[in-house]
């Protein structure tokens, strides 16, 4: 046997009152209770686990021989924990110490008033580079789901429910194949275990209508492409009066002279070739205003210049990226008799640094008449 700490299991000390187990039983066993973790396994033992040191720390024997001999210690007693009970004990015991409007839901049954839709919401928001890249406040409305006032949520006529006939009120319909038994949630009642007689004629039987709401919120500063914004309670209403969230995806749009990568921007910048041999500088648009740009002497097609911090502020280091301004040579595509005498002249001033192709062809040349003579 494998010997647990409640305690541990609990967070709290052994020393803990009977207030402070049930304080911390309740708090762990609505975080990782099924129906706030759907499938996910980790949450569902978690959950069993919870509830099975309440069972023994909340009991003054059991405790006392939990505390003298540990996990071996209940064996005489009977107890098995959760282990070997069904998923339906579990939840029977968590109504009994919090009652049906906390338990009741997940695995054996579902919750008596169990959401007919997902209370969070999720919608797009498309915004400017700049936006992203100053970050902004946008008002946005939008569209949620609140419970049919008609029918207060059910979707039935007048809110009448009745025991579904399918599984009989359980939510879950059980059959065997062979010495196993299999279930699943019913089909007709969706694991409410009611269902409508009738449909309610406000909302189609949907439960719910559709509600319009404007808000107010801040794009921070370095957002990103497929960001996503939290909202807190401002997604859809259920009939008990929770309120989920809302997400905002977001999406930015490209810019016409600026491309984003992780937080650098980087940017073409036009040269005219002259400019680029005799190195001047250059004033350039950069996202954060005019900045001056000092080419070398033949300063190359392609080359980069960087300047730093210039970029996207990283949302979760707050350091900034840096501008990447990258040279396009621009050459004429005509020229006039009087600019290709000029050019022509200058071709000669430069002597042999003209023509470095004539000295290294004439390897070449004389390479390859070696080949014919053999």
């Amino acid at each position: 046997m494998v010997d647990i700490d409640y305690y541990e299991v609990l967070q709290i000390d052994r020393e803990a009152s009977f207030e402070e187990i049930k304080r911390a039983y309740r708090k762990l066993a609505l975080k990782y209770h099924p129906d706030r973790n759907p499938g996910d396994k980790e949450a569902e033992e978690r959950f069993k686990l919870i509830n099975e040191a309440y069972q023994v720390l909340s009991d003054e024997n059991k405790r006392a021989l939990y505390d003298r001999y540990g996990k071996a210690g209940l064996e005489g007693e009977n107890f098995q924990g959760f282990s070997h009970s069904s998923y339906e004990d579990i939840m029977d015991f968590f109504e009994s110490v919090f009652g049906e409007a906390f338990g009741g839901g997940g695995f054996g049954r579902q919750r008596k008033n169990q959401e007919k839709y997902p209370l969070d919401l999720s919608i797009d928001l498309s915004i400017t580079f700049a936006e992203a890249l100053f970050g902004t406040k946008k008002e946005i409305e939008y569209e949620y789901k609140a419970p049919c006032q008609a029918c207060k949520g059910t979707g039935a006529k007048d809110g009448r429910l009745s025991i579904c006939p399918e599984c009989h009120g359980r939510g879950q319909i059980y059959y065997r194949q062979g010495f196993m038994t299999f279930s699943q949630t019913c089909p007709r009642c969706g694991g409410s275990g009611e269902s409508a007689q009738q449909k309610c004629g406000e909302c189609g039987g949907s439960g719910y209508t559709l509600q319009k709401e404007k808000i107010t919120i801040e794009i921070p500063e370095g957002i990103d492409n497929e960001n996503r914004i939290r909202v807190q309670a401002k997604g859809n209403l259920s009939p008990s009066g929770l309120r989920g969230d809302l997400y905002i995806t977001i999406h930015v749009q490209e810019d016409e002279h600026f491309v984003r990568y992780n937080d650098d921007i980087y940017m073409e910048v036009p040269v005219f070739f002259t400019k680029a041999l005799l190195g001047e500088s250059i004033t350039i648009p950069t996202p954060r205003g005019e900045r001056e740009l000092k080419l070398h002497v033949g300063t190359k097609d392609k080359e980069q210049f960087v300047f730093k911090g210039e970029g996207f502020r990283n949302i979760h280091t707050g350091r900034r990226g840096n501008l990447i301004a990258q040279i396009k040579l621009i050459f004429p595509k005509k020229l006039n008799d009087e600019q290709r005498e000029l050019l022509l002249k200058l071709q000669e001033s430069f002597g042999v640094e003209s023509t470095p192709h004539e000295e290294k062809f004439t390897s070449i040349f004389e390479k390859v008449k070696s080949w014919f003579k053999k």
